[in-house]
């Protein structure tokens, strides 16, 4: 696969990330994950399966630019395909890790009185339907 990845160096300037090129993104379509030094490699090794929004076709294209990106700043890298790295977007949270936080932000807006109207109708449904 051809890589989209281009080293990108501003000598003595703090650059922010809506100056950077998109050639300097794992995803460059998308702008996520960029590798402009061993850190942020290692951050978008580490964050590969998190990332959310993108076909199989892009995943495989930010893992060539990560593996060039790699190479370029001496990470070194195990895994040989895309796929290793995880193919499947997840947070580490479980669908019942994510319903408990929403019951315990709703009882804490409870308690401080900051639940509206509106919210406390939403919440009471989804209570009568067994979803809370």
């Amino acid at each position: 696969m051809t890589t989209t990845w281009k080293p990108y160096e501003k000598d003595g300037e703090l650059t922010e990330r809506s100056d950077l090129p998109d050639s300097v993104f794992a995803f460059p379509k998308e702008r996520k994950e960029p590798l402009t030094d061993a850190t942020h490699v290692r951050n978008a090794i580490a964050r590969f399966d998190q990332v959310t929004g993108v076909s199989d076709q892009e995943r495989a294209l930010a893992f060539a630019n990560i593996k060039q990106a790699a190479d370029h700043y001496g990470v070194h890298m195990s895994e040989s395909d895309w796929e290793d790295l995880g193919g499947r977007p997840h947070s580490g949270r479980t669908a019942e890790d994510r319903r408990e936080s929403a019951r315990a932000a709703v009882e804490t807006k409870r308690e401080r009185g900051e639940l509206s109207e509106e919210a406390r109708k939403g919440v009471e449904t989804k209570r009568e339907r067994g979803e809370l």
